[in-house]
């Protein structure tokens, strides 16, 4: 990595990835035609259109625009096993669509993908009638669904691990027979912004789902999606890596694209790059970070709703005065890898002071130095640990192609900043 001084850049970030894995699927289940404008093109993203295909649902790219052929709620059963790849997004919310398929289908993923469980969706969705079942070791993929329809009814769902899993159902289920209605047990969800986010999507496709007066969810059934011309903003988790590289180096960047009524979770980063020193200014359609010759501040802080954007966070608070604590983010070791033991790792390597304890990070700065960082073929951790490169020399990022999963150009970006 290359090191530099104050910043003063302008960049977009690429489509985001939660946005357009929710679309997607919902497109395909819709009556109807729909354009998706500005979907992410990424690792995670091939894995959903490969899927898609599989189902029936062959998606048209044409440049920025990609053309959903919707299958009006039945999807098509597969000959072979769907491949996920190491994408959560495509496995979960595949696996509930795929109770509307018109037979069986089988789920699998990579080495990594059969050790993130998936249990918690499957018992979901076979208290709602749809039997599903994941075969591997601790309630991992493969997974098996039987299709032929979503009965629908009351469940109980675990959301303490992966908002991804409420998610799911609730993109399968306004095509249910009955209604759904989700409770969560221990009233418990982690990431919910993802949940709304969720919600926002189905809404904008013409299916309503509501949170009830005890903390659940609702959804009425013999809705359907209508196939619609759809806009996808830029990735507020892929732009939490220029609004930190702004925080380390000092200077401006602005990332364009962002609406200033977007719900995307990871930009609740702002207000905690203010808490450390930094300034932020929002726009209509941009938000921008500054950083002039004030110190960063360590903080102690609670990531639960924006887990993703703790990794970044990490990085930044190797150039903090005094400690931070990262917090709530349990969920952080069952990810592309065990995050918390990789973040130690590596910010020990720079010459931090970091443990990981269950659900939290502590760092403690010291004295910085170069490192060879090991990736673990997590797109975050090359992404995040190359901003430290910014300002320590003798930084390398081993496999920084894994940035390819959701941001295939982040280095040609970071590079021009």
């Amino acid at each position: 990595m290359r090191t530099r001084g104050a910043l003063d850049a302008v960049v977009r970030a690429p489509g985001s990835k939660s946005i357009t894995n929710r679309a997607l699927p919902i497109a395909a289940l819709a009556t109807g035609e729909s354009l998706l404008h500005g979907a992410l093109s990424s690792d995670d993203t091939e894995a959903m259109l490969d899927c898609l295909g599989a189902l029936g649902c062959d998606v048209a790219e044409d440049s920025d625009t990609w053309r959903v052929p919707g299958q009006a709620g039945r999807l098509g059963a597969p000959t072979e096993r769907l491949f996920a790849r190491n994408s959560g997004t495509t496995i979960r919310f595949l696996t509930a669509a795929a109770s509307l398929a018109g037979g069986p289908v089988t789920l699998d993923g990579d080495a990594r993908m059969r050790e993130r469980p998936i249990a918690d969706l499957t018992d979901a969705l076979s208290a709602l009638g749809a039997p599903a079942e994941a075969r591997g070791a601790g309630g991992c993929p493969p997974v098996y669904v039987a299709g032929g329809g979503l009965p629908g009814g009351r469940a109980e769902i675990d959301g303490s691990r992966s908002s991804q899993v409420v998610s799911a159902v609730l993109l399968a289920a306004p095509y249910a027979e009955r209604d759904v209605e989700l409770s969560l047990r221990g009233d418990t969800l982690v990431s919910r912004p993802y949940v709304d986010l969720t919600l926002e999507v189905m809404r904008s496709f013409g299916a309503e789902a509501e949170w009830t007066s005890a903390g659940g969810l609702h959804v009425r059934a013999g809705q359907h999606y209508t196939g619609r011309s759809f806009e996808i903003e830029p990735d507020a988790s892929a732009a939490a890596y220029p609004f930190c590289a702004a925080a380390i180096a000092g200077g401006r960047v602005r990332v364009n694209g962002i609406p200033s009524d977007s719900i995307q979770a990871d930009l609740a980063l702002l207000p905690i790059l203010e808490r450390m020193g930094c300034r932020v200014k929002r726009g209509p359609d941009f938000a921008e970070v500054c950083r002039g010759d004030e110190p960063l501040q360590g903080i102690d802080v609670d990531m639960n709703a924006l887990p993703d954007a703790a990794l970044a966070l990490a990085v930044v608070a190797l150039f903090a005065t005094g400690p931070t604590r990262i917090r709530n983010v349990a969920n952080l070791r069952l990810k592309e890898t065990d995050r918390l033991a990789a973040l130690q790792a590596e910010l020990r390597k720079l010459g931090a002071n970091a443990t990981a304890q269950a659900d939290s990070l502590e760092i403690d700065p010291g004295p910085l130095r170069g490192a060879r960082i090991e990736t673990y073929a997590d797109h975050r951790m090359a992404m995040a640990f190359a901003l430290a490169g910014l300002r320590v020399p003798g930084v390398t990022i081993v496999d920084p192609g894994c940035a390819a999963k959701t941001w295939p150009g982040y280095f040609s970006i970071l590079e021009q900043l």
